[in-house]
């Protein structure tokens, strides 16, 4: 008498797009790209919160156009300080110090967050004194730094440096810390080197949580040094919206928050979608 093999579906990796009456069901399943613009729906709330302010300020529902000028005037003073180069010229004195103090903080919060998270010794050594300076606000630096380095663009810099270092420095000891032993063991056991399992096992899977503290750390940045920049420094967005303030210019002061306001949801999103890049194939079939 025969025997009768039982054939079972052999269940294959999912490749390329989701497709049939189970792709609904699959894109849920598989992240997709965040999207950079969340389409129509998103700027359905904009658009009322725009029309609204028009209206209340055109009626005069609140006293006092002078202090709530209307949306279409403010857009007429970005326009204003556009043409005749004041907001280009202080928008990019702003954008260069976020870039230099970032990178280089980011950088160097990556670095340190590396060695402190795989090297346990490094850890108990370094990690102490490093949780002293943690807590300290990054402006709470702003005095001595400015006797340090006087009113230059040093200042700024090293404002936004400080403001990047710790908190993608901690998320990135998080990250390595975090890594399953499981897979640093299965790789040692098949004759990779601590380099390699560094390269090829414990820094991509702590990629996750080095670019959430990035992805937080960059709104930050053009906060802080918006703030220096109000305080210390003649050039800048910040320095801006001071000297509108000084001439009671609520349209330019508006002006200058929503650049900052747009900066900080352009570098949010910048990172958001490097993320995706480079994580979501292994996520892909990590979940699956």
């Amino acid at each position: 008498m025969k025997k009768i093999k039982a054939v079972y579906p052999v269940r294959k990796m999912p490749t390329g797009k989701p497709q049939g009456k189970y792709s609904f069901l699959t894109k849920m399943r598989f992240n997709e790209s965040p999207k950079l613009s969340n389409g129509a729906y998103s700027l359905i709330p904009v658009l009322v919160f725009l029309s609204i302010w028009e209206i209340v300020a055109r009626l005069g529902l609140i006293p006092g156009n002078f202090f709530f000028p209307p949306f279409t005037v403010v857009i007429q003073e970005f326009y204003h300080l556009t043409a005749n180069g004041i907001l280009i010229a202080n928008f990019l004195s702003s954008l260069r110090r976020v870039l230099i103090g970032f990178s280089f903080g980011s950088i160097a919060g990556i670095t340190m967050g590396i060695l402190l998270g795989y090297e346990q010794n490094l850890h108990k050594i370094a990690h102490p004194i490093l949780s002293l300076f943690y807590p300290i606000p990054a402006l709470g630096w702003l005095p001595i730094l400015m006797l340090w380095f006087g009113i230059g663009e040093m200042l700024p810099i090293m404002i936004v440096f400080i403001c990047s270092f710790f908190p993608v420095f901690y998320n990135t000891v998080s990250g390595i810390k975090n890594v399953n032993r499981d897979f640093i063991k299965a790789a040692q056991s098949l004759g990779a080197s601590e380099w390699k399992v560094l390269t090829t096992v414990v820094i991509p899977l702590a990629l996750p949580n080095i670019f959430t503290g990035l992805r937080l750390e960059a709104g930050m940045a053009w906060r802080v040094i918006i703030a220096a920049e109000m305080v210390a420094i003649p050039t800048g967005i910040g320095a801006l919206l001071m000297r509108a303030e000084s001439l009671l210019r609520i349209d330019i002061i508006i002006v200058c928050l929503i650049v900052l306001a747009v900066m900080c949801w352009t570098f949010e999103r910048f990172f958001i979608y490097l993320e995706y890049k480079l994580t979501h194939k292994w996520r892909q079939y990590a979940q699956y």
